[in-house]
């Protein structure tokens, strides 16, 4: 028994410089961890406890209504608990109190009564009237329609200076990369760097009107105290003027798929002056794009467009290499992808598949979607020579 005391006490002794390593050990790669990366201005902060520090006048009320309404839920609680433990520990039947029936008289029923409910009157006109400037969106100079789409967004700029002006704003693809490693290098805006941010003018109202094309989707940018829902077939709309320029990020704030966390948002606040020269070089680029849907391509131009197209929206899901993972099917040594005939091939893209899982590209041009198309065919194992012109998919369109 002896012996068998001494193990055990050997063994809890062991156990606990385990744990105790284990611990140390977290505790270091905790610290390491937080010290790895900065605050992201705009952003996210590091060990952040409060909302992002606002560059509107909504968000600023905001956090005026948050700070006040937190101080009137701690003085009701002090008041109300302080009370309490006081008769607990003061009328307590240890110290000889005895329980006894008091009598409820008409101004009490009253004051528990009306006092509460001047409190929520107290809080809730302020709240209406934040409530109210934030649907407030007439008189914008800048309306904007943003559409959530599995996993990214679409900005079209309807009114005001750079009307006409579209594309799609997606993860960057090498914090994508660095995300499926499992490896992800510590970088401030990790998970929030895109291709293409939306960009506005500082001091400019900008409206901004949401709707999606697949599911329920949420455009969030906590430093302007924006959050509006984009659902399919509806749309909702809210606003901001930014009063400081810089870089804003969100992220999607509905849990619209398996990679939710993938679909950020980056604003990009400039003056005027650059806001100008940003909308004549988004114009003179979308130009040079506008392609004639009955132009005729030869396989080599289609296939160079195409990988272009491929790695801007498809090498997320489909890979570099065309294998696909887990749920996703691969694009090499595909039936569908290789047919002779590539009207099914055509669907798919133009109007999704296998429950969503496959999203819509209808917002591709045609020459994308024939040069994306004839990428695959001609791609990895896929060498079949075959190529697809841009007037068959807007024949598949009809």
């Amino acid at each position: 028994m002896k012996k068998s005391g001494h193990s055990l006490r050997r063994l809890w002794a062991s156990a606990k410089a385990g744990i105790g390593t284990l611990s140390l050990g977290a505790a270091a790669w905790v610290s390491t961890a937080a010290h790895a990366v900065s605050d992201l201005p705009g952003g996210p902060a590091v060990n952040q406890l409060n909302f992002h520090p606002p560059v509107t006048k909504i968000a600023e009320e905001q956090h005026w209504l948050h700070w006040f309404m937190m101080a009137i839920c701690s003085v009701i609680f002090v008041i109300v608990f302080g009370v309490m433990f006081y008769s607990i520990v003061k009328h307590r039947k240890s110290v000889g109190h005895k329980s006894q029936e008091l009598p409820e008289p008409i101004w009490v029923e009253l004051g528990w009564t009306i006092v509460p409910l001047l409190i929520v009157i107290g809080m809730a006109l302020p709240a209406t009237k934040v409530l109210v400037a934030q649907k407030d969106t007439t008189n914008s100079d800048l309306t904007i329609k943003v559409t959530g789409m599995q996993w990214k967004w679409g900005y079209d700029y309807i009114k005001g200076e750079g009307e006409g002006i579209g594309f799609l704003s997606t993860l960057d693809n090498s914090q994508r990369v660095a995300s499926d490693s499992g490896k992800p290098e510590a970088v401030d805006n990790y998970l929030l760097k895109v291709d293409n941010p939306m960009v506005v003018p500082v001091g400019k109202k900008v409206r901004i009107i949401t709707t999606a094309n697949d599911v329920i989707h949420a455009f969030m940018v906590p430093s302007f105290g924006i959050k509006q829902d984009a659902i399919p077939g509806f749309v909702r709309d809210t606003w901001f003027r930014a009063e400081k320029t810089g870089d804003y990020y969100g992220q999607c704030a509905e849990l619209c798929g398996k990679e939710h966390a993938y679909m950020p948002i980056h604003v990009k606040v400039v003056s005027a002056e650059e806001y100008t020269a940003w909308v004549d070089a988004q114009q003179k680029l979308m130009a040079a794009k506008a392609d004639d849907p009955n132009k005729v391509w030869t396989l080599a131009d289609l296939v160079k467009r195409g990988e272009s197209v491929y790695a801007a929206n498809c090498v997320a899901c489909h890979q570099a290499n065309g294998k696909g993972a887990g749920p996703i099917k691969p694009l090499d040594g595909a039936a569908v992808v290789t047919a002779a005939d590539p009207s099914q091939f055509v669907q798919i893209l133009l109007n999704g598949a296998a429950g969503g899982a496959m999203p819509s590209w209808k917002q591709l041009s045609d020459t994308e979607i024939a040069a994306v198309m004839t990428f695959a065919k001609n791609s990895w194992s896929n060498n079949t020579e075959q190529l697809v012109q841009p007037a068959e998919v807007l024949a598949a369109r009809k």
